[in-house]
Order: C-alpha cells, then structure tokens, then sequence
C-alpha cells in the first residue's frame, strides 16, 4: 500500500538586508578553499551568508528542500567535523499513525560542495514521496555577501542531469544522482518521485561545482577536498579531563580545514586566517598558526616560511600586513610588524624542533632581511618605533623585537654568519630601554604600560597583548630566552593577568573592565581572544606561576565546552557568572587559524616539551599542578621522529617514545 501527496514548486531567491552578517550561530564547513555556510535548519534559502563558496566566489546560494509539499522540520545539527555538518529532520505524511513521523530525512553536507540527502521509512506501509529542491545564486563575491550586498539571481539553465547557472567568466552547476524526473530551469527545482518501501532509504546526491569543474593537466577532475594527510594525523591527547583531547582533535582539524596550498608552489601550504571572513593569506596569522603547531612537524612552518619569504619587500625587508585595529587608546598597528618579527621566531624555533638545515639555509636571507627591518626601526635608546604611528612605542612590539634579536643571533651562530654578538648586544639595550620607559613603579607593585605615545605620554592600559611580554622564544638546549621583564615583574604581571578586570573568567580580556571605552565585544577592546591567553599560560606556567596558569587554562576549557570545542576567533569578554556560558561574537570567524592554534599551543604548555633537535636533546617541562589530571600526548615530532609523553597527576613526566638518541635535556 502507497500513501501519494502532492507538493507546490518552491519560491524565489528571499533578499537579505543590507549590512554586516552575523555568523554566530551559522553551520560552517570548511576546505580551503572552500566552505559551505548555513543557519542550523540546514536550508540555503539565500539570506545572509547562505550558500556553497569557492575561491571566494558563491557558487550556490539556495537549496530549499521541500517533502510532501512541506519543509522538513530540523531536530538537530551539528559539525562531523570541520568540513562536514548533519542536520536530521523529520517529515509528517498522510500516512503517519498517532503523534510519530515515519519518515527522517539526514542532510550530510561537505565543504567540497557534495551533499547527501537521505530519506528514510520507518512506518509500517509504502509510501511516494514527492521531493523537489529549489536551487539559485548569484555568483557574487564573498566580500559583497558578507557586506550584505548579495547579487541578484543568475538566470539557470537545464544542463544533463541538474542546473547550470553563468554570468560572465563565472559559472557553476549542480548535477544530481540519480537524475532527476522534473527539470525546471524557470524556476530552478528539481524533482523526484521516491517510492519509500517500508524500513527503506533512498538518497539523492547532489554535487556543486563551478562549471567546468577543475582539471589537472591530464585532464582529470581534481576535488577541492583532495588533501595530503596532516602531519599531525597520529596526533592523540588522554587525559582525566574529557574536554582536553576533543578540543585538541577539533582544534587540529580546524588548522587542516583552513590549510591552503601556494598557487604556483603547491608543495608549500599555510593556513588560511578563518572562515567565512579571511580565506586568504594573513602573514602574521600564518606564521602564529605554524609556530604553536611546531610541536607536531615542522612541514606547514617550512612552507609558509618559504611562502612568506617570496612575497617580503627585497628592499625593507618587511613582510606584508594590514592596519590592525588596537582599541580605543592606540592607534592601529600594522600586522606586518609583527609578521615581520615573528618570520624569524619561527624560523628559528622550527629548526629546534627538526626542520632539516637544507631547508633553513635558503631561507636564512629572507631572515636576515628581517633584522634589517628591525635595525632599521630601532631608535638610539635601543627601542622599537611603531612605522605606523611615528614615534609610539608599543610593549608587545618590544617583546617582538627582543625575541627576534636573541633567536636571530641563534641563527646567525649555527650557521656561520657575522652579526650574533651585535644582536645580543641589541637586545640587553632593548632590555634596558623597556625597563626604563615601558614600567612604571606603583604602590600596587607596578605594571608594564601598553605604550608611550610620540610625545612620550604614558598609555598605562592593561591588555591581554602583554602576554606578549612572557613569550620570550625557545634558544639551544631546550632553554628558554630571558625576556624584558625581571623575576619580579614577571610575577607583579601574573598577579594582574589573575585579577577580575582582566580575566574575565573564560579567557583574558583584550582591555581591562576598568578602562573607559571597555566592551566584551570590542576586538582589542575587551572580547576575548584565544591565542593570546594562551601565551600567557606558556609564560606563567615556564616562570613557574602555576596557579595564575592553570585557573586561565580552566577558563578557556570551559569556554571551549559552550563552542563545541570549536573555539571562535574571539568571544565576549562579559565576566563569568554561576551557571553561564560564554557569549558569542556575531562576526568572529569559526574556524580561525589563531583560535585553533592557541588551543593547541594552550594544551602544550601543560606539558612543557622544549627541544634541541641540533643538539640532540629534550627537555620536558609540565605544569606541577597538573591542571588536567594525568594525561597522554603522543604523535608529537621531535627531530622528524615520532615523541609522546606522559604526565602523571602528580606533575611528573616520562618519556614513552623519542628518536634514537635523543637525550633528555635538563
């Protein structure tokens, strides 16, 4: 016996509103480059950043789904990973006994633009289903979709088996398994007539491509979702707190997802700054992404290093960047600062942890490229002047510089080029410089000023980019460089990292709650933004202020828990209360390279591996209090060999698996 009903052709392409486009609470999936964006009912139905995107261009902005006439109706959605979503429905039919639906249907859609649907009887009699999806797009820009200025609908034609859509170099098709019985191209649906036996499931399959789709040189097809394996694929955190290995494992997965491969070098791959926003090549965002996941292979630090390198000005030495927004207080400093500084930071750290001197060697130009940059910058009294804002001199730019210069001099000595000793000399000035002009003495203890501004004004606002100050840089033999601040002014900064003004309970704060023009969504004044909170765990945790760490690490892992273990590119920074959970922000990018990258980097410190891989050794440093409980971290690569670890609940470490002859450093 067979139930039949009949079903109305879907509607029209609905406008969204102009303006910015919250994403909060969107499904996204991710394959750099591309990604799929939808509200948690699962239908693209052209409204805000609906669609299927690839190269920054949107291929499809509508896929309606309609049964029986009727909308499904969502009960769940969720991410499968960071390029798959699952969104269950279910759908009433004539044929339904009592209050339950017979009929499910599960959505499982890729970033790569496949999407399975999949309807299912469980009642007790056959029914016909008939099903149409409503397909269009504009073809327009990620960046006027995100401004909420949508294109309008692109005319469809019928082409084989599904729709195809053009508007001058732009196309993109979608094709369907199987075929289906009706093809409109007036209106864009396909339909299909499902017998559903009872206990049986049918699937359409619809695949969404630019038109032609990709070819090689051969002619074949090549998915966006075709990926070498991640190197850290055998990466896998145990541990007596249950949030700690999903966060590591959806983390990982989240710096994979946004993994790109350099056009014209596809050996050499960077990460992407986060979906939907910045798909593209962010220099200092890379460069943090590649540094905190040094601890599982050196590959994606060697090529965004060589990326970087060919795009750095041959002349200044700089490496590009944008203006970046600083808060009320500052103005905007250039991210190329800091890309700048770090390029050296990361050449030099990935070569303690194995990168092969082969590779370090042709990039040792482009570094000292850099510190040239730097010298350049750098006034009499041995500080660095912000290029953006002539004459301010910023603390965290002080902290770059410092780390720069030690591990500059490391790299300069290993291997065989003159300037070491200038760089070391360099940086004791710049330590004498800070200590002068960027701490000020207080009854309270102190505290290191933000900046001074050209005129030599103080700016004593408190931020979390003073974590910056703790991050001093991995030198030889496992040790860690010293940094701008004293024993004491380390400690006097932990105790304000501790306080409520700037731990808002879930993270650090970008400004303190006690400084005018405070707000928990302002990006550097106020919201919460991972990776630098996780820096100053790193920086507490090696100063051996385990306490102030450990409550920042139990902040973040309880944010993580209302993301899903997905961690935003930032959060609000309201101040935590009984029962909870962190508030979004409504344009953060999820994933983000630098949110992914601090949880890993957070995660680390806990464990503290510091390594010499030149000089054949390790050290492991944990956190004594063992904020997770025991825990296991394996698939680790020290010296391009496997590592794991265990930390045991009372703070101890043993060495489970080393490369052959890897001593354990002190």
């Amino acid at each position: 016996m067979s139930t039949s009903v009949s079903a109305p052709t879907a509607g029209r392409q609905r406008r969204a509103a102009p303006g910015p486009v919250p994403v909060h609470d969107a499904v996204i999936c991710v394959a750099a480059p591309a990604l799929a964006v939808s509200a948690p009912h699962g239908q693209l139905r052209a409204e805000g950043l609906d669609g299927f995107y690839r190269d920054g261009r949107r291929l499809l902005s509508r896929c309606e789904l309609r049964v029986a006439g009727a909308e499904p109706v969502t009960v769940q959605a969720r991410t499968l990973d960071a390029g798959r979503a699952r969104f269950t429905a279910v759908v009433r039919t004539p044929g339904d006994r009592g209050p339950d639906p017979a009929v499910t249907v599960e959505r499982i859609r890729s970033a790569d633009g496949g999407e399975r649907i999949t309807f299912a009887n469980a009642g007790p009699v056959g029914l016909r289903l008939p099903v149409e999806i409503g397909f269009g797009t504009d073809l327009a820009p990620l960046s006027a979709v995100a401004a909420g200025q949508p294109g309008p609908e692109v005319p469809c034609a019928v082409s084989g088996s599904g729709l195809r859509w053009a508007s001058g170099d732009d196309t993109a098709r979608v094709a369907a398994t199987p075929a289906p019985d009706v093809a409109l191209a007036s209106s864009g649906v396909l339909g299909w007539e499902l017998e559903l036996p009872p206990g049986a499931a049918r699937t359409i399959e619809l695949r969404v491509e630019p038109a032609p789709a990709p070819t090689t040189a051969d002619g074949a097809r090549t998915p966006t979702g075709d990926r070498t394996p991640p190197m850290w694929a055998q990466a896998r955190l145990e541990s007596d707190d249950p949030r700690a290995g999903p966060l590591l494992d959806a983390s990982l997965g989240d710096l994979q997802a946004l993994e790109l491969r350099a056009p014209d070098h596809p050996g050499d791959s960077y990460v992407a700054a986060g979906a939907p926003w910045r798909m593209g090549l962010a220099p200092a965002d890379a460069l943090w992404a590649a540094r905190m996941a040094l601890p599982f292979g050196t590959r994606l630090a060697a090529g965004t290093l060589r990326t970087l390198a060919r795009v750095q000005d041959p002349a200044t030495g700089r490496v590009p960047g944008v203006p970046r927004h600083s808060g009320p207080h500052l103005p905007p400093l250039c991210s190329g600062v800091e890309a700048t500084l770090l390029f050296v930071t990361v050449l030099a750290e990935a070569h303690r942890w194995g990168l092969p001197d082969r590779e370090v060697e042709p990039l040792l130009p482009a570094a000292e490229r850099c510190l040239g940059w730097l010298r350049a910058a750098t006034t009499d009294a041995g500080l660095v002047t912000d290029p953006t804002a002539d004459g301010w001199l910023r603390s965290e730019v002080q902290a770059y510089a410092h780390r720069t210069a030690l591990q500059g001099a490391l790299l300069l000595d290993v291997f065989g080029r003159s300037g070491a000793d200038g760089w070391r000399t360099h940086a004791s000035a710049l330590r004498t410089g800070f200590r002068r002009s960027l701490w000020t003495d207080d009854a309270g203890g102190g505290r290191p000023l933000s900046a001074r501004a050209a005129g030599g004004r103080p700016v004593p606002v408190l931020t979390s980019s003073l974590a910056h100050l703790l991050d001093t840089g991995l030198l030889d033999g496992g040790a860690l460089a010293p940094g701008l601040l004293d024993k004491g002014q380390t400690e006097q900064l932990g105790r304000l990292f501790a306080a409520p003004d700037l731990d808002s309970g879930w993270g650090l704060r970008t400004m303190s709650g006690k400084i005018p023009g405070f707000s928990p969504f302002g990006h550097r004044s106020g919201a919460v933004r991972v990776h630098e909170t996780a820096l100053a765990v790193s920086g507490l945790a090696a100063a051996g202020l385990e306490k102030e760490a450990s409550a920042l690490v139990g902040g973040v892992l309880d944010a993580a828990v209302g993301f899903g273990l997905r961690l935003p590119e930032m959060y609000g920074g309201e101040r935590r209360s009984p029962g909870a959970a962190p508030c979004p922000h409504p344009t953060a990018c999820r994933p983000a390279a630098v949110a992914a990258a601090g949880a890993v980097h957070l995660l680390m410190a806990l464990v503290g591996v510091r390594p010499d891989a030149p000089g054949g050794t390790v050290a492991v440093r944990p956190v004594g209090t063992a904020p997770l409980g025991a825990l296991r971290l394996s698939g680790l690569r020290v010296a391009e060999q496997p590592f794991s670890v265990r930390v045991s609940r009372m703070g101890m470490a043993m060495i489970e698996e080393a490369a052959p002859g890897l001593r354990l450093g002190s």
